[in-house]
């Protein structure tokens, strides 16, 4: 019986040893991975890009944002035409959703004049004092 249990703990120990190497080389590995991949390949991506991803680029690749009779010209022709097309597609998105995907089309590929991000204007204006 003491040769069992010594046989047990004996096993146990090799077993945890073992564990412990494989987290080990887990760590290892997924350290290399990172480092591989380089600073910027871990960002999260946004909303915009994410559902823009998911919806729209099967059909609409990046030549389709650089054609020649592009139907976007400003801020609000973008929005209108990522409305237009959320909508054929019959994608029932908010207001939101399609605020955040034409800012990723714009910061991707047209680089238009677009209205400051939400929240942006009231932290870029100064305190006001309460009135007494």
């Amino acid at each position: 019986m003491l040769g069992t249990h010594c046989m047990n703990r004996f096993t146990m120990a090799l077993h945890h040893r073992h564990a412990a190497e494989r987290l080990a080389a887990c760590m290892a590995l997924m350290l290399a991975l990172s480092l591989s991949l380089g600073p910027g390949s871990a960002q999260a991506q946004t909303r915009g890009e994410l559902l823009y991803a998911t919806h729209c680029v099967a059909c609409h690749n990046e030549q389709m944002h650089w054609r020649d009779k592009k139907q976007v010209v400003d801020w609000p022709s973008l929005k209108a035409q990522v409305q237009l097309w959320q909508a054929t597609a019959l994608l029932n998105w908010t207001e939101d959703d399609v605020q955040q995907v034409a800012r990723h089309l714009n910061d991707t590929y047209y680089r238009l004049a677009a209205p400051p991000a939400p929240g942006a204007l009231a932290a870029a204006l100064p305190a006001r004092k309460p009135l007494r």
